[in-house]
């Protein structure tokens, strides 16, 4: 059994899935998002969408890093966090403007004071200001923070985001077919609009990261941040300190800020792929929950996914992994690994796709392709490696 179970958590979600195999798939059962009627406005060419997401336990993260260091601003970051991983979604099925966002923050109040609530609330929409710049509206409509200590142990951090969209310019995923690309685009490095280096880490697997990587010091001084149920032997299992320094391309930094680096949003290249490069994009995958095997969810037919030419893992995943000592195929299946966004192409225009990435700073390459099989499908070659699932 891995780390990952033995703490309570799942790559694959598999009962959720199972408690929600029973609902409505949609209009479109391949696309990234659920894509319901346009019951907001009536109107057979109009769909809505609804997307509820959050920072996850990278919360804890934010909480040990405030406590260990008084930096406030860490919470900006989750603030990041809990819009991204919503905009991000709904990015993959074609929708980049005028959207909606209410936030739900729960938090023990003993342990999370004001000011935290307020570096949340200031923090998205202060990320919102800068999406504007980009041609991206979001509007912050409130939302719901609760003191609810009996639940929550510290805080959690989440957003619901709502649109209304026309139909005929979506992204459903409907025409990935045999003879595709997949151009991947980087989770890490510094892209034009971000201030710092980024790991790359996202806001999935912090469960794993936290614990593989942290000292023991972290569970014995703040039984608040972990599942006290848990075997002491998952537990902060780590040689690190959240402010341990190490040199990353030459820059410094710190085992802390790797771990807390916002999610990256590729909204601002995803407004021009959308709006210059629509008809040359046949599928979107964030690979968020699930990682490198996230694709599989989301193809329209049996399909043999091969990818042959993946980045190589940054530094946050060779850190957990050295220390986990997990093997590729969980980290694969847990962490995105180098990257998070992939755009289903076909070979001619995706050189089209990679210099509009690369405007931004952001590194991308034809990660896989797409070939025809009797059965879904998902091949990983890592060096001499080779995993199926």
């Amino acid at each position: 059994m891995s780390l990952y179970t033995q703490r309570g958590v799942s790559a694959q979600k598999e009962d959720v899935h199972k408690a929600t195999e029973k609902l409505d798939k949609g209009l479109f059962p391949a696309a990234f998002c659920k894509i319901y009627p346009d019951y907001l406005g009536g109107d057979n060419d109009w769909v809505n969408l609804m997307h509820a997401d959050g920072a996850g336990t990278k919360t804890i993260l934010a909480y040990l890093y405030w406590k260990e260091t008084g930096d406030i601003n860490v919470w900006k970051g989750i603030a990041q966090d809990a819009v991204a991983m919503n905009l991000d979604d709904l990015l993959c099925v074609g929708i980049y403007d005028n959207l909606l966002f209410s936030s739900t923050i729960d938090r023990n109040k003993k342990n999370i004071p004001g000011e935290i609530l307020e570096a949340i609330i200031n923090g998205t929409q202060q990320f919102f200001d800068e999406l504007k710049g980009f041609g991206v509206n979001i509007y912050y409509l409130g939302g719901e923070t609760a003191d609810v200590g009996d639940v929550v142990r510290t805080i959690a951090v989440n957003g619901t985001m709502t649109a209304r969209w026309q139909k005929e310019k979506l992204i459903t995923n409907e025409k990935i077919k045999a003879g595709d690309v997949i151009v991947g685009v980087a989770s890490f490095g510094q892209a034009t609009y971000e201030k710092e280096y980024n790991s790359g880490i996202g806001s999935n697997g912090l469960t794993s990261a936290r614990h593989d990587l942290l000292h023991k010091t972290y569970g014995a001084q703040f039984h608040e941040s972990y599942d006290t149920s848990l075997d002491d032997h998952v537990v902060y299992i780590g040689l690190h300190k959240m402010t341990d320094e190490l040199m990353v391309h030459g820059l410094p930094s710190t085992v802390g800020k790797l771990l807390l680096s916002p999610t990256r949003t590729y909204a601002p290249l995803m407004k021009i792929l959308l709006e210059e490069y629509f008809e040359k994009i046949n599928g979107l995958v964030h690979c968020s929950g699930g990682g490198q095997t996230k694709c599989m969810k989301y193809l329209p037919g049996d399909f043999k996914i091969i990818k042959d030419d993946l980045f190589d893992p940054p530094v946050i995943f060779q850190l957990i992994q050295q220390s986990s000592h997990a093997d590729n195929r969980e980290m694969y299946q847990v962490f995105n690994m180098g990257h998070r966004l992939e755009i289903f192409t076909n070979e001619k225009e995706a050189e089209c796709i990679i210099n509009a990435a690369r405007q931004f700073n952001l590194d991308a390459k034809i990660v896989g392709r797409v070939e025809a099989g009797n059965k879904k499908e998902l091949l990983l070659k890592i060096g001499d490696e080779e995993i199926v699932y």
